[in-house]
């Protein structure tokens, strides 16, 4: 697993994954802008009281909740935008590691961005629901990025294997290796909740997947 993000890391001297990281970073920062100006425009926007001492209580308390609430949102609403990149990472992958692949099937626009929004509605239910465990500060960290994680390794999964299995085919192998895939995206989730490091965690995270798959599935041929 250590092995598979070291060799993501290394693929970042690429120059094609350097363009594509490029992009990465330009959609990152859009992201972060457009969550951080949209959930703090509906706070600031909405008077609780007349008394204007307590209205700028719950402005500064809305900063605060702004930023608490972007952080929350970030990793899933940029993992679900980087699939529209997935493929060129890979290939990029491929390419440097595994010359002797026979071509990969492309995946439909339609299908990424199914899984990408499917997988963002999940995220931000589960995430609401999981503000619930605040109220519980030491259980919080580890029921945060466990069901986070969770949610990035089947993403990032089902997206690369889909390249090159069948959907029964992906399914069983996600089943097989279910554990390691938890731990996969719980160091995805670290990657993007850590400021700056968030930027280059989406291609980092390709890349180890990539990986990974091509591991097992040596593994089981």
């Amino acid at each position: 697993m250590f092995g598979a993000f070291s060799k993501g890391i290394s693929q970042l001297s690429d120059g094609n994954t350097r363009r594509i990281l490029w992009l990465c970073i330009l959609t990152a920062m859009a992201v972060f802008i457009f969550l951080w100006s949209t959930i703090g425009y509906l706070l600031a926007s909405t008077a609780f009281f007349t008394v204007w001492w307590l209205e700028t209580i719950v402005d500064f308390l809305g900063g605060l909740a702004t930023l608490v609430l972007t952080w929350f949102l970030f990793p899933g609403v940029i993992s679900a935008l980087v699939g529209l990149f997935l493929d060129k990472i890979a290939y990029g992958v491929e390419e440097r590691h595994y010359p002797g692949l026979a071509p990969a099937i492309e995946l439909p626009v339609s299908l990424v961005v199914k899984t990408g929004l499917r997988y963002l509605a999940a995220v931000i239910v589960l995430n609401i629901g999981l503000l619930a465990f605040l109220l519980i500060p030491p259980l919080f960290p580890f029921v945060f990025y466990a069901v986070n994680g969770y949610l990035l390794s089947r993403e990032y999964f089902e997206l690369v294997a889909l390249r090159r299995l069948s959907p029964d085919e992906m399914r069983a192998m996600r089943q097989a290796h279910r554990g390691e895939l938890l731990g996969t995206g719980v160091i995805i989730m670290v990657l993007l909740t850590i400021p700056v490091i968030n930027l280059l965690a989406p291609v980092v995270a390709t890349a180890a997947m990539v990986h990974l798959f091509e591991g097992w599935r040596k593994n089981t041929a």
